[in-house]
């Protein structure tokens, strides 16, 4: 059945998945990422072939992979039999449903979907196309568009080698590694046209066209359109387009923008798909109102075109660093836009100005957030900080707005609970706020339940997962350390890593300077009294990358690594490399305590934040992102103060101090007073810190304020 709202879409059958009759409904299964945050389906694959799945965890290589002779044994198992009647029909109900949220809260609609472009998407490791918090952010979307009934339709690109894997070498340098996707192998497959071909679609870039062809991930209800450019009828030279996400080079960049922004609009239209609404997730996606321009100067004049597009646009923009608020030199951008803008019939000159931001000047850069709050009738930040820090920088480019009128609003990020939560927590609230725990986390009643969870129970739940985050991460710690050519006296030792019963800090995001991983080693002597205390040692557990073109991140990352070699910080602070969802489900699930360092306010939301919060892990932040809407002082610590920052040397020493004074004096005394079975006061923290994310900073929340604060106004807008 088709998500609402939505044709149905059709697609190719690549991939030969043989399976007995009895089960074929697994191919369903694969197909549908809706089991990447379903227990049930995630442990009825992983009961077909446990080695296998443990080595690929990815469902489409697992039934290919799979032995026929086992079948046999596995079509005579009741158990497994009976996991497999439940699961499929688990998900026949979750994609049949009729009531949900959006047609409970807009009973009357019934017009088209609303469209969500983003440059990247983290739905699942297996599906490599994200990079960090921006992909997750925009799979975390799609996945509670699905579960609220949203009709959502998503755009993005599929890439061939995805972001690249990391591997740290001996020497603490980090390596870039670039696997080379078999998408046939993957749980994606090509759409057909109306027409039932195979669909591409064109995109008009200086001296030629440049073709795509489109494939579908299933997310839920959601379908995702993916644009991929190795394609047998582009140039050799045109091909690896979306070979990599975040390449280097800035005009390989802007072909991928434009493959998704003009690319994308096509494919919608070449399917039928007329949004109501259009959602730009940050710069990267502008290009996509260009398209639009073209389809809107029929029989209308250029501002009435302009204002046209822009009426049912949503825009999204996530930081004031640089680096997220992409700019093309004028040179490099007027060759392309002179041919967009011939198509237009206009001059290069009057598009280009749409992306200037700096009051229309010549000789800017094109600037992709400016072109997006130029042509959008609503603009958001992504917390309530980052959206008065938007308006600051942007709020010159629309001077029509009248006085006191936000020019960018606050949305604040969520995440999807249920892909982020751990096992044994997930279990102890379904178990004390029964099947619709979900739900139940937005009523009072819900949080009373949370509160009165005996705390011995939540203790042990979180030492559970801790124990796996423990065993997951001295694996891959051996594994790296044997690739370095340890001994095997030191490989034995990794088993002594990691003691679950210390306090365990956890810190993994983006290396990236402003987020100051290296704020806590600012102090080596402070830092190695804290993790060597003789009654309250502490452990650091790291994970993170630095982009390819960012020598500074990865000097950090070299420099963190080798202290983590030294004589009293060794088997206290480990850094693991090859961050990916994976490692940030493991430990999110896992740490005690949370740990975010950017410099102020340069942060968007820090969702990672959220994501340990919900499994009862306690955020020592720095007041910016959402921490400030969240903290109440019963659910964490903060660092520093919200005082205006005066220069970086003096920020970063301030919060350095504060870093390590809250860490010494509260959070360390904290974690191992009432030692007598569960920590009283300790536990009833972790209880409002559940309850916080629950009640405020989950997916649910965010989109439900997106589709009443942004998307139907829009669409009901005169």
């Amino acid at each position: 059945m088709p998500p609402p709202h939505l044709p149905h879409l059709s697609t190719l059958q690549v991939t030969d998945l043989k399976l007995p009759s009895e089960v074929e409904y697994l191919q369903d299964l694969a197909y549908n990422l809706w089991w990447s945050w379903t227990p049930a389906a995630l442990r009825l694959f992983a009961s077909i072939d446990r080695a296998s799945w443990a080595r690929y965890r990815n469902p489409i290589q697992l039934l290919l992979n799979a032995d026929p002779k086992q079948w046999e044994t596995l079509l005579r198992d009741d158990d497994f039999m009976s996991s497999y009647t439940s699961v499929v029909r688990g998900l026949d109900g979750y994609l049949n449903f009729e009531k949900s949220w959006f047609s409970s809260r807009f009973p009357e609609y019934e017009g088209p979907p609303i469209a969500y472009f983003s440059t990247e998407f983290g739905i699942h490791q297996s599906l490599a196309i994200y990079s960090g918090g921006l992909g997750v952010l925009s799979g975390d979307h799609c996945k509670s568009a699905s579960d609220l009934g949203l009709p959502f339709v998503a755009v993005g690109l599929l890439y061939r080698q995805g972001y690249f894997r990391q591997a740290v070498d001996a020497d603490g340098f980090q390596q870039h590694i670039y696997p080379k996707h078999d998408f046939h192998r993957l749980p994606i497959q090509p759409v057909l046209s109306p027409r039932g071909r195979p669909l591409e679609v064109s995109v008009p870039l200086p001296g030629r066209e440049v073709f795509a062809k489109v494939w579908l991930a299933r997310v839920g209800r959601v379908p995702l359109l993916l644009l991929d450019t190795d394609v047998g009828e582009n140039d050799p030279a045109d091909r690896p387009i979306t070979n990599a996400l975040y390449v280097r080079g800035r005009e390989m960049r802007l072909t991928q923008e434009a493959v998704l922004g003009i690319g994308g609009v096509r494919a919608l239209k070449a399917l039928e798909i007329e949004p109501a609404v259009w959602h730009i997730n940050e710069g990267h996606s502008a290009l996509l109102q260009i398209e639009r321009l073209h389809e809107a100067r029929v029989n209308r004049s250029w501002s009435e075109a302009l204002d046209s597009i822009a009426e049912n646009t949503v825009f999204t923009t996530h930081t004031p660093v640089p680096a997220g608020n992409e700019q093309v030199d004028v040179d490099l951008a007027g060759s392309y836009v002179e041919v967009w803008a011939e198509r237009l019939g206009i001059e290069t000159e009057k598009l280009l100005a749409l992306g200037r931001a700096d009051h229309g000047s010549p000789g800017q850069p094109l600037n992709l957030t400016a072109l997006g709050v130029r042509t959008s009738a609503f603009v958001n930040g992504v917390s309530r900080i980052n959206g008065e820090v938007g308006d600051r920088m942007w709020r010159h480019l629309r001077p029509d707005l009248p006085t006191g009128e936000r020019a960018v609003h606050g949305i604040t990020n969520g995440v999807h609970i249920p892909t982020w939560i751990g096992l044994e927590m997930r279990t102890l609230l379904i178990e004390h706020l029964g099947p619709g725990w979900l739900d139940k986390l937005f009523e009072p009643a819900g949080w009373d339940a949370i509160l009165k969870i005996p705390n011995v129970s939540i203790w042990e739940a979180h030492n559970a997962q801790k124990a796996r985050l423990t065993r997951f991460a001295r694996a891959r710690l051996r594994r790296q350390y044997a690739r370095h050519g340890r001994p095997p006296s030191e490989l034995r030792a990794v088993a002594k890593t990691l003691d679950p019963d210390i306090l365990t800090v956890g810190f993994a995001r983006r290396f990236a300077t402003y987020k100051r991983a290296g704020l806590l080693f600012s102090d080596l002597h402070r830092l190695r009294s804290l993790v060597n205390h003789p009654k309250r040692p502490m452990q650091v557990l790291l994970a993170g990358k630095a982009h390819p073109a960012d020598r500074p991140g990865q000097e950090l990352i070299q420099h963190i690594f080798k202290l983590s070699q030294e004589a009293g910080l060794k088997g206290r602070v480990v850094y693991l490399e090859d961050y990916d969802m994976r490692i940030g489900r493991m430990m999110v699930q896992g740490c005690d305590v949370w740990l975010n360092t950017p410099r102020r306010p340069l942060e968007a939301s820090g969702t990672s934040g959220q994501k340990a919060a919900i499994n009862g892990s306690l955020n020592c932040s720095v007041l910016d992102g959402w921490w400030p809407e969240a903290f109440d002082g019963t659910n964490g610590w903060t660092i520093g103060d919200e005082s205006p920052p005066v220069d970086t040397w003096r920020q970063d020493e301030s919060d350095a101090h504060s870093l390590y004074q809250t860490l010494e004096e509260t959070v360390a005394p904290s974690f191992y007073a009432d030692r007598n079975g569960a920590p009283e006061t300790w536990v009833e923290m972790m209880k409002r810190s559940i309850v916080t994310v629950g009640t405020g900073f989950g997916a649910d929340r965010m989109v439900r304020d997106y589709t009443e604060q942004a998307y139907m106004p829009l669409i009901v807008a005169p």
